[in-house]
């Protein structure tokens, strides 16, 4: 996934200076709801089973000497239909596909023009389970092991120990104090490098949540982002995570008819049309979950879902749009 330079997410030094700050340390306690976890088709229930033995691909090739702390690097369907995922994403961003099967199950690669964007981990649901099919959000770190134990002591819970993944680097899944579901990677052959992305890619994040300060506190201790305050609706915050000076990803109030949704990280695919992509997730069997509007930016964005319900999002992206943090 890749992060962008320079934008208007605060429009000049002065606004940048006022609204930068470094968001408290809350001592945040550990709510996280049973039925939140169980909602969610969660990746780690799968993970156990297949990561080890898959022979996954490097996650940049060739190797560079690239290293991003907090950025998002990759991301992974976990679903209980790879061919219709396949169909779908597909014929939505013309992906192609390259499938890995072994004794413990089934991976797929998506690639655009070559470039590895996701991975599909197959992961059936039994008639009587009500779980959702996710897209997994990766974060890059240098030490697994020592955001494991920073995430502990910060009110995380850890859903998947670290494990070491042959050729792709060493990684865990954890959920922070509010639920949200999130891996890290620790990349054996380096990270992407910091340019536009094209469309079909991956552009933004958002962790969505009902508490983006406490929210915020959790991953600055993880991520050692920088935090900035943007600026939002009554009621709702904005805030903006940033590493090496780049916008890194956002954290987001839930919406307030929204309250029975889960907290979650929603991950956004750049595209030149939204209203145009919208229409064809429909022709292609998914579901338009919010109808494209007007983005701060000035572009379309709409929230999506696939044939089996995992959630995206489609964004209009400028290619001004670049998203450096001065300072």
């Amino acid at each position: 996934m890749h992060s962008l330079r320079n934008s208007n997410l605060a429009d000049s030094n002065s606004e940048k200076r006022n609204n930068r700050r470094w968001v408290n340390r809350y001592q945040t306690g550990n709510f996280l709801k049973r039925n939140i976890l169980a909602a969610l088709l969660s990746a780690v229930a799968c993970m156990p089973a297949i990561s080890a033995e898959l022979p996954v691909p490097a996650l940049v090739v060739p190797a560079v000497q690239e290293h991003h702390v907090g950025k998002i690097v990759f991301v992974e369907l976990v679903t209980p239909d790879i061919a219709a995922a396949k169909q779908f994403y597909g014929g939505l961003f013309n992906w192609t596909f390259h499938d890995i099967d072994t004794k413990m199950g089934k991976y797929t690669e998506a690639l655009m023009n070559g470039q590895a964007v996701a991975g599909f981990i197959h992961r059936p649901v039994a008639a009587n389970q009500h779980k959702q099919p996710a897209w997994l959000s990766f974060i890059a770190v240098r030490d697994v092991d020592a955001v494991k134990k920073a995430a502990v002591e910060h009110g995380g819970k850890v859903l998947y120990e670290p494990h070491d993944i042959p050729d792709r680097g060493r990684e865990a899944v954890f959920a922070d104090p509010q639920g949200a579901v999130f891996a890290v990677l620790a990349s054996t052959n380096g990270d992407p490098a910091d340019v536009l992305a094209a469309n079909g890619e991956w552009i933004w994040s958002s962790l969505i949540t009902v508490d983006p300060d406490t929210d915020a506190a959790f991953y600055q201790d993880l991520f050692d982002y920088e935090v900035f305050e943007l600026p939002a609706g009554p009621k709702t915050q904005h805030l903006m995570f940033a590493s090496e000076n780049f916008a890194r990803a956002s954290a987001n109030s839930l919406p307030s008819d929204k309250a029975i949704t889960p907290p979650h990280w929603l991950n956004y695919v750049r595209v030149d049309d939204t209203a145009k992509m919208a229409a064809k997730v429909i022709a292609l069997g998914g579901h338009v979950l919010v109808e494209p509007r007007i983005d701060r930016h000035g572009g379309k964005v709409a929230v999506v879902a696939d044939t089996s319900g995992a959630p995206f999002g489609l964004i209009e992206w400028p290619d001004t749009e670049i998203k450096e943090i001065s300072k």
